[in-house]
């Protein structure tokens, strides 16, 4: 089916769309405080990777002369003319929301963030110029700038202050210079209170901008303001030209510090003699200038947002629960050998995952390890487990991806780390990215070799198992046990298997077999059967798929997406999409479960897994899906996915307007079902066994209900 340029969505601005809808989240009323500031410091972290990546990659595209266009039929230098006003826009409606919403209340709450030094009481004026003197002015490096001393290379995302000074005898005579806001040193910096039950903080760029003087003692300061640069940070690697990807990623990252600067972002009120050098020494166009009306770079809020003393302004901490279906008393081996295991994050506890490679590394039956990772915590569980398998004498495999964008650094500290512990460590497929999260223990049993997998859909990861939603599977099936070989034969290897039994792999095969479920749906319909798809994803761009999509929705089939981020896709569109609905949950969680259905004629297929609908997962990655098949856990996806589509407290639905509008509550039930996920899991935690699970989620909704 061919379709219009018109009737897909370009990425970038949907993404822009998405980042929205988290601001959204800073607005609402009905969300406690400091969980608001929190949404409003991940915009703006969000943002700075949209720049650092996406526009810096437009950018590099004019540059380069390149003039294909995207899915929406905008060549990059189009997409920038749209985009940079989008941005700056966005940026605007964040500082709105931060002066106008957020700083009243945080005062009304007891938080005074203090905006100027000349608000402070002379007794805190003391205590800040006491700390500046202890804490901050040995650790700052003042770099004037004249004929013998070149402007300083400024560092991506570093906060700096910018100055115009002037040789006390030679007061017509103005020069720049410019001082790094250190990040070893906290931002937010405490100082006392003289009301009580109040808590005082000022910003660290504050201090150090009003003890300038001290830092240049022969001059005076003209003006000084703060500035950040935003540099382009989309790594460029030709890998088979490198000899050894690991030293050639460590001295691109290097670079990162250093690319074209992309965005400067100034107070407002700078002075326009300062600006004018900062653009000239930093080779900056008026486009790329963002002034700002508050604090530089808002993701200090997310460490404003962890302050002690504001727990009643917080959602009650969830503390994840432990699976009825486990014990970690016995052999975790028998207990996934009987029956499959799924995994529901950060519902369920990450425990049993960790717990799968601890008794593996320290089982004597226990031959081989071998697993994928592509992001991993500072310190992590499942690296160490790794390492003493190792040390105990398993045949350990692991795939480190050292190209997981923003993790390059932390990748290969673990990979060297593991190599000394004596693992066989793999640096990933050229030209590929490993995506896939995949982890195979082999162990010797009485009736022979047994292989047991661990598939999810999120990364390997313990601390963002707390604040992720994914799906996992502990299982023992001959035949994904099989495919599981079969997948790290390939990635160690380059051995394609000639079939797979129950796994779908990008990049060769799973796309087509996602194309061929959405055919037989479309099939179905035409021939006058039920014919429905529910898809889960974090990103929707792929042109195939969206064109199948559409194709499947003429023939009558009830499509329900459920998008959390970037959806190119136009939904409700009469003779294109009128049987497709996009839902899109912005909540405590970030939403980054995979999970597929497919009615099937009744047979209903359920699938999990690591990729996205987008062409980088789908051809340029290595990702891994996988059936569930046990009918009860087949049953608990579903909930899962029928609890998501009743959502009308977190979940935002995608207009034939193209924008995205909550569900009015008016004389209806709220469900929301992050909430509801918590209380299933505290439920089934208390059981003790599984015949008696009180799962309680609500079925798939009828086509009728759905309509209502």
């Amino acid at each position: 089916m061919a379709v219009k340029e018109s009737n897909f969505v370009n990425r970038e601005l949907s993404w822009l769309l998405f980042n929205d809808r988290i601001l959204g989240e800073a607005k609402d009323k009905s969300i406690p405080l400091f969980e608001r500031i929190k949404f409003l410091g991940i915009t703006a972290s969000n943002l700075d990777e949209f720049f650092m990546v996406r526009i810096a990659s437009l950018k590099d595209m004019v540059n380069a002369g390149y003039k294909k266009k995207d899915i929406a039929g905008l060549t990059p230098e189009e997409q920038l003319k749209e985009i940079i006003p989008e941005t700056k826009s966005f940026m605007n409606n964040q500082y709105m929301t931060y002066n106008r919403s957020l700083l009243p209340l945080l005062e009304g709450a007891g938080l005074h963030i203090i905006k100027k030094y000349e608000d402070l009481t002379e007794e805190q004026a003391k205590y800040v110029d006491r700390y500046f003197e202890k804490e901050v002015y040995p650790v700052l490096t003042p770099m004037a700038v004249d004929s013998s001393r070149p402007f300083p290379l400024i560092r991506n995302k570093s906060l700096n202050i910018g100055a115009l000074i002037a040789d006390k005898n030679k007061k017509d005579v103005m020069d720049i210079a410019t001082v790094q806001v250190p990040s070893v040193l906290p931002r937010v910096v405490h100082i006392p209170s003289e009301t009580e039950g109040t808590t005082n903080i000022i910003l660290l760029e504050e201090i150090i901008e009003k003890n300038l003087e001290k830092l240049f003692l022969n001059y005076e300061i003209v003006c000084a303001h703060p500035y950040r640069v935003m540099r382009n940070a989309d790594l460029s690697i030709d890998e088979e030209e490198a000899e050894d990807l690991l030293k050639e990623i460590e001295k691109q990252l290097k670079r990162r510090q250093w690319g074209e600067v992309i965005r400067l972002e100034v107070a407002d009120d700078m002075d326009r003699r300062l600006l004018k050098e900062l653009k000239k020494r930093l080779i900056v166009e008026d486009e790329a200038v963002i002034k700002i009306n508050g604090p530089i770079d808002l993701t200090f809020l997310s460490k404003v947002s962890g302050l002690e003393g504001f727990d009643k302004l917080r959602y009650k901490k969830y503390i994840p629960q432990p699976i009825p279906e486990l014990d970690y008393d016995t052999n975790i081996f028998d207990q996934i050998r009987e029956k499959d295991i799924l995994l529901h994050h950060p519902y369920d506890e990450f425990k049993p995952v960790i717990e799968f490679i601890r008794q593996a590394a320290n089982d004597p039956r226990v031959l081989a390890i071998k697993q994928t990772l592509y992001r991993v915590s500072g310190n992590s569980p499942i690296i160490a487990a790794l390492a003493q398998a190792a040390e105990n004498g398993k045949q350990v495999t692991v795939l480190v991806e050292l190209k997981a964008r923003f993790d390059e650094e932390n990748n290969i500290v673990w990979a060297k780390k593991l190599e000394k512990a004596g693992c066989h460590v793999i640096y990933g497929l050229l030209g590929l990215k490993t995506h896939s999260k995949i982890a195979l223990v082999v162990r010797r049993e009485d009736d022979g070799i047994k292989r047991y997998v661990h598939l999810g859909t999120g990364n390997y990861n313990d601390i963002t198992a707390r604040l992720y939603t994914d799906t996992g599977l502990l299982t023992a099936n001959d035949a994904i046990g099989e495919d599981a070989t079969a997948v790290f034969n390939m990635l160690s290897g380059y051995s394609e298997p000639p079939y797979w039994n129950k796994l779908m792999v990008a990049p060769i095969w799973l796309k087509d077999k996602f194309l061929n479920m959405i055919k037989r749906e479309e099939e179905n319909a035409r021939a006058g059967k039920n014919a429905h798809i529910i898809a889960k994803m974090n990103s929707l761009c792929d042109p195939s798929i969206i064109a199948a999509l559409y194709q499947a929705s003429n023939a009558g089939v009830k499509i329900e997406l459920i998008v959390r981020g970037i959806c190119c896709l136009k939904a409700g569109i009469p003779g294109l999409s009128e049987n497709i609905e996009v839902h899109s949950i912005v909540g405590n969680f970030l939403e980054h479960a995979r999970i597929f259905y497919f009615y099937n004629d009744g047979f209903e297929d359920v699938y999990m897994g690591s990729a996205d609908w987008m062409p980088r997962n789908l051809d340029k990655r290595v990702e891994i899906t996988f059936p569930v098949e046990d009918p009860d856990l087949k049953k608990r996806v579903i909930e899962i996915l029928a609890t998501q589509l009743l959502d009308n407290v977190k979940a935002y639905i995608l207009q034939p307007d193209g924008t995205y509008k909550k569900p009015d509550l008016r004389g209806k039930t709220k469900i929301s079902a992050q909430d509801t996920f918590c209380t299933v899991a505290m439920e089934r935690s208390k059981e003790k066994k599984r015949t008696n699970d009180r799962v309680f989620v609500p079925q798939l909704p009828s086509s009728e209900e759905n309509q209502e």
